[in-house]
């Protein structure tokens, strides 16, 4: 799955208020995904947010598909979370 795929995907899941925060996934190299949850919008700035996932871009696609468990990917360091646990616990509404 390429940045753009991702950025498509979530801004078709994301409405204003689906998450009533800012959330940012890094995947390095290959970019970012700005989840901006009270405008409902999600773009390739990198802006400051309530939460950052950091994770490369195969484990996101793993996660994404739910061949990946979320909280396994976090206890063996494949998924780094900064900022509020909280916000990520919601995630899963805008990941599929």
């Amino acid at each position: 799955m390429s940045l753009e795929q991702i950025t498509q995907q979530m801004s078709q899941r994301v409405k204003p208020g689906a998450i009533d925060a800012t959330v940012k996934f890094d995947f390095g190299d290959d970019g970012i995904v700005f989840v901006d949850g009270p405008a409902g919008t999600v773009s390739n700035d990198d802006n400051d947010a309530d939460c950052t996932i950091t994770i490369s871009m195969s484990n996101f696609t793993a996660l994404a598909s739910g061949d990946l468990d979320p909280t396994t990917a976090f206890m063996m360091g494949k998924l780094k979370v900064k900022g509020s646990m909280g916000v990520a616990m919601k995630l899963q509404s805008i990941l599929g």
